[in-house]
């Protein structure tokens, strides 16, 4: 886009997308500014920290396995450098993956996942249920099978945030629409620089209109847990569950925290948390994690993700001077570093 050169870029929007954007573009040289009425809010602040391309793989959506494992790839040396940069622990878990199966339904589901990995070259451990609870001791009874997946990681989303925030400058500022060059602020005025980014998750399309049929706000409500004193501690590498059909993660934090996720609804731009949500998830997880009933009840809340017809993310120029990157649904997270990496390449015309 510059030719080399570099020039002042507005970052529209500062969730992780955003922010690593931003990030990696003044480290780059560039001139960088972020708008973002609410910084490092929205599905960011509220994800679960996933970064696990291989137990998300689905038929049909070999693209997004490749993309995600390419960006999952990254993360270490994006986690190390943010924490050099910011004096902060970016918050990257290492201890891996665990997917595991309650039923007759769900085990036979987890056959197929094994089966489909093994296709593509990408074989995952097959465990009994003895086996995965001499690894994990609080997963309960129920669970009589699962695969290990120790490459697919887990980040602290607010950890990662607060880096990235204290590395970014960003102003509080809502903004209206933006275009080549151009962001119009809701107060009727204009910032002008050589690039805009627009990076703004699920309102992208509410700020350019040819984006207004590409991203939908799929609602995705969660909650955050504590184990006490007197239960069992949560397990230590991520657990991506099926109950009856229905899927829930575990994700765990430290000083005893959880996050547990996720519902799924089309629901427009409404972030109400139900209390039909909050009962279905604590239901779920509670079939894999007997002690999660006495753990100490800390949060709930709402995120809206990005989504896109064929789950890829949008992340090219699709105008002279205006570069998207959003589109990611589930992957925000995972997708941070190739994101910032992909834009990067398009401001310096290297892409």
């Amino acid at each position: 886009m510059f030719s080399g050169a570099r020039g002042s870029v507005v970052v529209v929007g500062a969730g992780v997308i955003g922010l690593s954007v931003a990030w990696r573009a003044a480290s780059a040289g560039f001139a960088v500014s972020v708008l973002d009425p609410a910084p490092a809010s929205g599905a960011s602040a509220v994800a679960g920290g996933m970064l696990a391309p291989v137990t998300e793989a689905w038929p049909g959506e070999e693209s997004l396995l490749e993309l995600g494992s390419a960006s999952l790839r990254r993360w270490p040396e994006f986690a190390r450098e943010l924490g050099a940069a910011s004096g902060r622990d970016a918050g990257l878990r290492e201890e891996g993956t665990l997917v595991v199966a309650v039923d007759a339904a769900d085990r036979a589901s987890l056959t197929l996942l094994a089966e489909y990995l093994a296709s593509l070259g990408r074989g995952a451990e097959s465990l009994t249920g003895k086996q995965i609870r001499a690894l994990e001791p609080s997963i309960g009874p129920s669970v009589r099978s699962g695969l290990s997946v120790p490459g697919d990681l887990a980040v602290d989303n607010r950890m990662v945030l607060a880096a990235l925030r204290s590395v970014c400058e960003v102003e509080s500022v809502r903004v209206a629409k933006v275009g080549p060059g151009t962001v119009r602020l809701a107060d009727g005025t204009t910032r002008r620089a050589d690039a805009v980014v627009l990076a703004a998750g699920a309102w992208s399309g509410q700020l350019y209109e040819p984006l207004r049929d590409v991203v939908r706000p799929v609602k995705g409500e969660i909650l955050r847990l504590r184990a006490t004193r007197s239960t069992l501690p949560p397990p230590s590498r991520t657990v991506r569950c099926s109950v009856q059909g229905n899927h829930v993660y575990l994700v765990p934090r430290d000083g005893g925290g959880l996050v547990v996720g996720a519902t799924q609804y089309e629901a427009g731009f409404d972030t109400t948390v139900t209390a039909g949500g909050v009962r279905d998830l604590l239901r779920w997880a509670e079939q894999v994690l007997p002690s999660i009933s006495e753990y100490e009840f800390v949060e709930c809340a709402a995120g809206l993700r990005p989504a896109t017809a064929d789950n890829l993310p949008v992340i090219r120029e699709v105008e002279p001077g205006l570069v998207v990157a959003t589109g990611h649904h589930r992957n925000g997270m995972l997708l941070a570093p190739i994101t910032a990496d992909l834009v990067l390449a398009e401001l310096e015309g290297t892409s």
